[in-house]
């Protein structure tokens, strides 16, 4: 399989942020970057000086304050699947208090995110303003190269403003770039009108781009991405938000098309598999990040492209440092220790099957020492599992103490264009067993769910037939699916459950800690091997009966694994149960708006609550 061509490695930043850097200067209050009119005609009067812009366009993207870090590893979390740093409060200043859902307005991981967003913004309108005037857009050998240049900004900007409204709800929408003199001070725009401009965007640009197999093979924007996005988009759309307005969680009573919307395009998606598919084994795309290729069904449809260390914090990520098993101890495998700050609720290791492929990928019950060895870890100390530090195949990085490994962050995989057809489906046929275009709502989720149990139907089950039954499934399939890929979070406040699952999560929890409550359920202990170099832990009892005396063979170990008396600060404490979401309200589904930026501008106003 060819490696990816990364579009963020050393020459290709310098070219695109060069380009970029002609352009700009800072003077608005969200800190983004202005146009100058002397230069704007030369960037866009050649081809490659359009790509260049494009390719700058994409640079908001990567790095420790967007996708490489906060908005992946920070922002997600507290959720149904993983906590981040789960022990205690900050003073609301870091990403505990985002996590707790108490940050504060001059939070620095919240402002850094929101003005990189914004960045984005502005250079996707710089692109989107002037390529169209370009007599290359108008014709001639170049011409689809250009006009794919432009449904790619269409498309960043789109993704740039789908991540600030899901986040901080109605947000300033500049749609020009700074040059035009417009006023800066701009209001707050509903979080509705902004989606709607999104997906009409997104239904200009699909015509503009390639398939992927008629791209190179790097991880720029094809026509999979933009429809998919318009999919996801138009979901959010038709779902819940809360409303800092009317300070209460709002549902638009013109749904329905929305849900049209996202059969259509994930329909439509459904009929190129030849372009993207589900791979047979569901490793397959988070092994292929960790090794620095595209997955075998191009099953990621859209990604952010990691630049590598060589580029630093501004355009890698701290996946499998910040995040992953976490490395308590340099050795010559590994040279640098990892943080491991996502750590699984307990009662998400127990949302799997016991023969869910999916289960042993997503979580990491292990930390790994000096050895290198695996040591199984309890259960408040199961780390995420997608991306591993281990699993990275450049052997020298991986030794290095770079905390950066280059690793990609997907955005959209094709699991979930089927997850979100069965979802509308569903909803517009009023069950799931009606067919749309030769396919049903039911024949989708099991796709995904059979892939999930390795082929076997039998363990895989079947989904109920009533509405609200199969969307239960649908809701269950996504938390199985995309756990610790930033989505579950969102999943549960668009469906306006985010507020009672943390209450059912801490009500489990409280009942798991009383007296034998657990006896007849699950173990108190695991025991286990493993080889003295790093390799897979041998488990010799079964998570999912009460511990059995085992009969230990050599080198056996024995951790606790669910440890409930209140002495034993690893196990399910009080204290553990109270940590998760502690200062949880509706109102804080939402950030707050960076208090510089209400300072600077008097028409922007504060989110509820804050």
């Amino acid at each position: 399989m060819t490696a990816i061509k990364h579009i963020f490695r050393p020459a290709l930043v310098a070219l695109g942020l060069a380009g970029m850097a002609s352009l700009v200067s800072c003077k608005d209050y969200l800190n983004v970057e202005a146009t100058a009119v002397d230069t704007s005609e030369a960037v866009f009067s050649t081809t490659s000086g359009a790509y260049s812009a494009v390719i700058g366009a994409y640079a908001p993207l990567a790095g420790d304050v967007a996708y490489g870090s906060r908005i992946s590893t920070y922002f997600p979390y507290d959720s149904e699947d993983f906590l981040n740093s789960p022990t205690g409060i900050d003073a609301g200043d870091g990403r505990r208090g985002i996590a707790r859902y108490g940050s504060i307005t001059s939070n620095v991981e919240v402002r850094n995110p929101w003005n990189a967003l914004y960045r984005g913004i502005e250079r996707a309108n710089i692109c989107i303003k002037y390529i169209p005037g370009m007599d290359q857009y108008k014709g001639g050998s170049d011409q689809a190269a250009v006009q794919r240049l432009y449904g790619e900004a269409l498309t960043l900007r789109a993704q740039y403003y789908f991540e600030l409204v899901r986040n901080w709800g109605d947000v300033p929408a500049p749609y020009e770039p700074t040059v035009t003199g417009a006023d800066l001070n701009l209001p707050r725009t509903k979080r509705n009108d902004i989606l709607d401009r999104m997906i009409a965007d997104l239904d200009l640009a699909a015509p503009l781009v390639p398939w992927r197999s008629a791209a190179t093979n790097d991880e720029r924007i094809t026509k999979g991405a933009v429809k998919a996005l318009r999919a996801r988009l138009a979901l959010y759309r038709a779902s819940y938000y809360f409303d800092p307005v009317s300070a209460k969680m709002e549902q638009a009573a013109d749904r329905q098309k929305y849900y049209e919307i996202v059969r259509t395009e994930c329909r439509d998606l459904m009929n190129n598999r030849s372009e993207h598919d589900l791979n047979a084994s569901f490793e397959e795309p988070f092994r292929s990040i960790c090794e620095y290729r595209r997955d075998l069904k191009n099953e990621i449809m859209f990604q952010v492209a990691m630049g590598g260390t060589a580029n630093g914090s501004s355009t890698d990520s701290k996946l499998g440092y910040a995040n992953g098993p976490r490395v308590t101890a340099t050795s010559a495998a590994f040279g640098a220790t990892t943080q491991g700050s996502l750590v699984a609720v307990p009662t998400y290791f127990y949302a799997f099957d016991s023969t869910d492929t999916r289960r042993d990928v997503t979580l990491a019950p292990y930390s790994i020492d000096a050895g290198p060895k695996r040591l199984h870890t309890n259960s408040v100390t199961i780390y995420d599992g997608k991306f591993r530090r281990e699993w990275s195949s450049n052997a020298t990085l991986r030794a290095s103490a770079a905390q950066g490994l280059g690793y990609n962050w997907p955005l959209i995989r094709f699991s979930d264009v089927l997850l979100m057809f069965a979802e509308a489906q569903n909803e517009l046929a009023g069950g799931p067993d009606i067919a749309f275009n030769g396919v049903t709502a039911r024949q989708a989720l099991m796709e995904v769910r059979l892939r999930g149990f390795g082929g076997n139907a039998t363990r895989a089950g079947v989904v109920s037939g009533s509405k609200a039954g199969f969307f239960e499934a649908v809701a269950t399939e996504r938390n199985l699916e995309f756990g610790g890929e930033g989505i579950r979070k969102y999943d549960l406040i668009r469906w306006n459950r985010l507020g009672s699952t943390f209450q059912t999560i801490k009500a489990t929890l409280n009942a798991w800690t009383a007296p034998g409550a657990l006896n007849t359920r699950y173990p108190q202990y695991i025991y286990y091997t493993t080889p003295t170099t790093l390799g897979p832990l041998q488990i010799l009892n079964s998570y999912y009966k009460p511990s059995a005396t085992v009969s230990a063979p050599a080198l056996t170990t024995r951790v606790d694994w669910i440890t409930v008396n209140a002495t034993n600060t690893s196990g399910i404490t009080t204290t553990r149960i109270n940590d998760i979401a502690s200062a949880y309200t509706e109102a804080h589904q939402l950030l707050p708006i960076p208090a510089e930026s209400i300072n600077l501008n008097p028409k922007l106003t504060q989110n509820p609550g804050y």
